[in-house]
């Protein structure tokens, strides 16, 4: 049982991880079906698969992460360009290092509830489906290339909202690059950038309070629902930016005040905790 708990919940990482639909929030929802025991092992598993769904990132933007490709004036761009972007990268996640070192134990404590995520899906719905149909005229910045480090910054913060289960990394990253002039495709993919060390670092945090004493099984585990994520998100990630190319994210929105509802359903029914 615990086997195919793992590659569930797998799956369900891989999906969630850059839609804006909350990975954490679904994470959630699905221990209330799907607990792995001891509750220590399941904080430490939750954090550690999305290892999985970053490692697709990179695999795919492979080509645009690493600095050292070509040769003579070309090579020299794509390493001034690559060190360029990583800059942007790491001046945007400084805001979710400090309030993550900052206040990780009370969220923790206070936050990881199934009412906070049911309120949040709808929230954070409701925001995503009102900022779509207020947008207007042509975005100001087009790639990822011509965003400004300040934008990068300003991104950043709205990151630390994500902080909030339920509300979704991808969701607050994404709606606040929007609101900043990016276009959708630079929108989502500065944001699969912003997860890769935002990620890392949740992951070396959640090691250090937590340890590393775990079973073989249990490493084993963690190893089998990574790898699921990674494959699933691999698969997803392509598709989303097809998608995101010739639609909105209204749908998303959509989505999210659906299953926050029926999250207060279950929850009032007694079918969830």
């Amino acid at each position: 049982m615990d086997l195919i708990k793992v590659l569930l919940l797998g799956i369900i990482e891989g999906i969630t991880e850059f839609l804006p639909i909350s990975s954490t929030g679904h994470l959630i929802i699905a221990h209330e079906l799907l607990p792995l025991r001891p509750e220590a092992f399941q904080n430490v598993f939750d954090v550690c698969i999305q290892l999985g769904p970053i490692l697709a990132v990179v695999v795919l933007y492979w080509h645009k992460l690493w600095p050292f490709r070509g040769r003579g004036r070309e090579g020299m761009r794509h390493r001034r360009r690559t060190f360029t972007l990583w800059f942007k990268v790491l001046v945007g996640v400084l805001p979710s290092v400090v309030f993550g070192l900052l206040l990780d134990d009370w969220i923790d404590a206070h936050l990881f509830s199934t009412t906070v995520v049911m309120v949040t899906l709808i929230v954070w719905g409701i925001i995503i489906i009102l900022l779509e149909r207020g947008r207007r005229g042509p975005a100001r910045v087009e790639t990822v290339d011509e965003l400004p480090i300040q934008t990068a910054l300003l991104i950043g913060c709205f990151q630390v909202l994500a902080m909030v289960p339920g509300t979704s990394r991808s969701a607050a990253t994404i709606m606040g690059a929007l609101l900043l002039g990016l276009s959708r495709p630079a929108a989502a993919e500065f944001s699969f950038y912003l997860a890769i060390p935002t990620m890392f670092g949740a992951f070396l945090l959640k090691m250090v309070k937590n340890g590393t004493a775990f079973t073989a099984l249990q490493w084993g585990y963690i190893f089998i629902g990574g790898l699921v994520g990674f494959v699933v998100a691999v698969i997803v990630i392509k598709k989303f930016m097809g998608y995101i190319k010739a639609h909105d994210f209204q749908v998303f929105g959509i989505y999210r005040i659906g299953l926050g509802i029926l999250l207060g359903i279950l929850t009032l029914t007694g079918v969830l905790a």
